[in-house]
């Protein structure tokens, strides 16, 4: 054989070498997320760790509660929440995000109650869940605002700086010595008030906008505006012809206390329509 054969065939061969060394060292390197980085919905920014651990308290979570974070990144929200007890799922749709996350989640001790699962979020079942964490672009949170709507009222649902456009949160708390997303928000989910209730004589006609309410109590011949009017879960409160009314929406029948001696209603306000 040539030399100039064997050069060459010698160089192809430790071409092929350096070439499978290098793939071996790419694939033995452990996958690193860049803040920034692009995504499906939203690129990533991690929440900064003394933030996740408000939101959670901002949520009062604890270990009968089931938290769902959609968009879950690395991990942390949900992996915060198992270190506390508490069952949580994670719904990310880059596959290597959701295998570091669960290796995060092994490491932290937790993978028995932090899951994770490769998804869309926006086709995600969130109807299990008690506490939503999250952080998402307005435009990813007012499209999911109706399945906000249909979870169970009093689920909590706790946003990193942005909110649900129209939606007024319940609490906002802002951590110290941070220069970057910093605030957190908590929305109770309410029960539906909205709509025409009966009871005797008296109409109670409600419009809400989300935990908000307005409206009017017709009583006596008398059609007065109600004010102070907000719903907190299923409890409902609002204040009409000087007196504070205190109850509580159970689906189609709402029963509750009025006036400074919190005497009850004489009977349940019932949907009309």
């Amino acid at each position: 054989m040539h030399a100039a054969s064997l050069i060459v065939r010698f160089a192809f061969a430790a071409a092929l070498f350096a070439a499978g060394a290098a793939s071996a060292q790419e694939k033995a390197k452990p996958y690193e997320p860049v803040p920034g980085q692009p995504g499906k919905d939203v690129v990533w920014v991690p929440t900064p760790d003394a933030l996740v651990e408000t939101m959670l308290d901002m949520a009062q979570v604890t270990p009968a509660d089931f938290v769902i974070d959609l968009g879950s990144g690395d991990g942390r929200n949900v992996i915060a929440a198992a270190k506390r007890g508490v069952p949580a799922l994670g719904i990310e749709y880059n596959e290597k995000m959701v295998a570091l996350a669960r290796a995060r989640a092994e490491e932290a001790g937790v993978a028995a109650l932090a899951k994770f699962e490769q998804g869309d979020m926006y086709a995600a079942d969130i109807s299990k869940a008690t506490v939503l964490a999250l952080f998402l672009l307005p435009e990813n949170l007012d499209k999911l605002a109706p399945k906000f709507l249909d979870m169970k009222p009093g689920s909590r649902i706790v946003l990193n700086y942005f909110t649900v456009s129209g939606w007024g949160p319940d609490r906002t708390e802002r951590i110290e010595k941070c220069d970057t997303w910093c605030s957190a928000h908590l929305y109770i989910v309410p029960a539906t008030a909205r709509g025409v209730w009966q009871l005797g004589n008296a109409t109670l006609t409600l419009a809400q906008d989300f935990q908000r309410l307005r409206g009017t109590l017709a009583l006596g011949g008398k059609s007065h505006d109600i004010s102070s009017a907000r719903m907190e879960g299923e409890r409902i409160f609002f204040t009409a012809d000087g007196s504070q009314y205190e109850g509580r929406v159970d689906g189609t029948a709402m029963t509750g206390t009025f006036g400074a001696k919190r005497e009850p209603f004489s009977g349940r306000w019932l949907r009309a329509n």
